[in-house]
């Protein structure tokens, strides 16, 4: 990995773990739990990056690696345990190709995202949703749902009772 670890930790639902600003970044890999990403507008709107599930890793990673300030807001959504992740000074090959592994899936979901976002239906991005994070239409509230989609809540209830009807 392109990281050290440095800290497994246990933290609530509800815990900012990172906040825009902050220049002292981690990247957080979730053991078990789920976190998200988001920003805040001028408005005090809040705007869903990511969620993070088990297995994934959430964080700034541009910020983190450029030494910057991040853009992001980093806080679980559940109980969660959680891996904080360092950039390693010195980068291995072996680590070089791992991270690079987990870089790849991470840039190929954000990719398919904007495209869809560009260029898709809701009812599409609702599928979009449904197949990258099939287990958290149940765990993540409607509303932030509609946020990662860009949509409205009332948008979204729409589309899962057209869907619910289409699986009947």
């Amino acid at each position: 990995m392109l990281f050290e670890k440095s800290l497994t930790k246990t933290v609530k639902k509800g815990t900012i773990l990172q906040r825009e600003g902050d220049t002292h970044l981690k990247s957080f890999a979730v053991v078990k739990g789920l976190l998200r990403s988001y920003i805040i507008d001028a408005k005090g709107k809040e705007h869903i990056y990511m969620f993070g599930p088990e297995d994934w890793i959430v964080g700034d990673l541009q910020a983190a690696f450029i030494k910057g300030p991040t853009k992001l807001f980093v806080d679980a959504l559940e109980d969660s345990e959680v891996v904080e992740l360092e950039p390693s000074p010195e980068i291995t090959d072996e680590m070089a190709k791992k991270g690079l592994e987990k870089a790849i899936r991470r840039v190929g979901t954000l990719q398919n995202r904007v495209l869809m976002l560009m260029s898709a239906t809701a009812w599409e991005r609702y599928q979009f949703f449904l197949d990258e994070y099939p287990d958290l239409y149940n765990r993540v509230p409607q509303k932030m749902i509609a946020s990662y989609l860009g949509i409205t809540p009332q948008a979204l209830s729409r589309i899962r009772g057209e869907w619910a009807r289409s699986k009947k």
